[in-house]
C-alpha cells in the first residue's frame, strides 16, 4: 500500500512551523511534460573519478525531485533543462536555492530528550545512519571543517542530539547511528526511542538525511529505517556514502550506482513518489555542494512558508 505523503503546511499548534516534505509537490505549479523524455544526471564531476568509469545516470521526469513552485522548461531535453538537475542526484534546482555556503559552524550542545534540544526555532537537518557509514566524516566535510564532529574507529560513539549552528540561522544535528551490535542492548533502545522521538515532535526539523553506504548492497535495517520514515511521514533526503568504492565487475563487486538504485528500487514500495537522493564520498568531497544546495532550498522555503 503506498502511503500518503506528509503535506504542507503541518500545523501541531497555532505557534508551529510547517515542516517542508520533500515527497509533496504542488502540482499545479510544476509543468511536466508527458511523456517523459529521460534526463541525464552525471554521477560524478569529471574530475573525481577516471572517465573510463562513469556511467550516466538515466532519469525520467517521475523520478526527479522537483521543488515545490519549480517549474522544468518545456523542452526537457533542452541543455537548461540538464543543467538543473544537481550532479549525481535526482534533484531539480528551484528558485529557492541560494544562500548556500558555509561560513561559520559551532557546536552548541548534546541532548538526550527532545525537549532539551536548542528552542531558538531556527530550521534544522538531521542527519542519521547506521553505525559506521560515514555520518561524522560527512558533516565535517559540509562545514569544510576536519573536527567539528568527532570521528572514530570504533562505531557508536554518538550517543546524543548534537546541535551544530551553521552562520547563526540552521542547524545540523548528528544523531547517534543505529544498528552497531557491540553496543550494549539498553543502549540501543534509549538511543532508538529518543531519535525516533525526536524524528516525531521535532517542529523545526526540515528534513532527515538518511546515509546509506552505497559502496555495499542494501541492509536490512536501512531498508526497515527507511521504511518507518516513510510511515510515519518524516521528510526524508537519501544521502549515498562512499561513492567513490567502486567494486570491479570481473570481481564480483557491485557499483556504487547499482547498490543505489537497488536500494531505491526496494523502498519505493513505502512511498507515492521518489525520495531526493544524493551521491557523495567524503575522500573526493563529491556531493558536499549538492547537499548544501538541497539544503538551502528546503531551509529558505520552509522559512516562507
Amino acid at each position: 500500500m503506498l502511503l500518503q505523503p506528509r503535506l504542507l503546511p503541518r500545523v501541531l499548534s497555532i505557534s508551529s512551523k510547517p515542516r517542508f516534505s520533500p515527497f509533496s509537490t504542488h502540482a499545479s505549479q510544476i509543468t511536466i511534460p508527458l511523456p517523459s523524455p529521460p534526463i541525464l544526471s552525471p554521477l560524478t564531476p569529471e574530475s573525481d573519478l577516471d572517465p573510463s568509469t562513469q556511467n550516466p545516470i538515466t532519469l525520467p521526469l517521475q523520478k526527479l525531485f522537483v521543488p515545490p513552485e519549480t517549474q522544468l522548461p518545456g523542452d526537457a531535453t533542452s541543455a537548461s533543462a540538464h543543467t538543473r538537475v544537481l550532479t549525481g542526484s535526482n534533484i531539480v534546482l528551484g528558485p529557492y536555492a541560494f544562500d548556500s555556503q558555509v561560513v561559520n559552524a559551532e557546536f552548541v550542545k548534546s541532548s538526550v530528550r527532545t525537549a532539551d534540544c536548542p528552542s531558538d526555532g531556527l530550521p534544522e537537518f538531521a542527519l542519521v545512519g547506521r553505525s559506521n557509514v560515514g555520518k561524522s566524516s560527512l558533516l565535517n566535510s559540509l562545514v569544510r571543517r576536519k573536527k567539528l564532529a568527532l570521528t572514530s574507529k570504533k562505531p557508536g560513539k554518538t550517543q546524543c542530539i548534537n546541535h551544530f549552528r551553521i552562520n547563526d540561522k540552521w542547524y545540523l544535528v548528528d544523531l547517534p547511528g543505529y544498528g552497531y551490535a557491540a553496543a550494549p542492548h539498553e543502549s540501543r533502545l534509549n538511543w532508538e526511542e529518543f531519535t525516533k522521538d525526536y524524528f516525531l515532535k521535532r517542529e523545526t526539523l526540515v528534513s532527515v538525511f538518511l546515509l546509506i553506504d552505497a559502496s555495499i548492497p542494501a541492509k536490512k535495517i536501512d531498508l526497515d529505517y527507511a521504511s518507518w520514515l516513510g510511515q510515519n511521514q518524516i521528510p526524508m533526503t537519501i544521502i549515498f556514502t562512499k561513492c567513490d568504492k567502486r567494486k570491479k565487475k570481473k570481481n564480483g563487486g557491485r557499483r556504487p550506482e547499482e547498490n543505489a538504485e537497488t536500494f531505491q528500487s526496494l523502498i519505493s514500495e513505502f512511498f507515492e513518489s521518489t525520495p531526493p537522493w544524493i551521491m557523495t564520498s567524503t575522500v573526493t568531497n563529491m556531493g558536499r555542494d549538492e547537499i548544501l544546495l538541497h539544503m538551502s532550498q528546503l531551509r529558505n522555503y520552509w522559512l516562507k512558508h
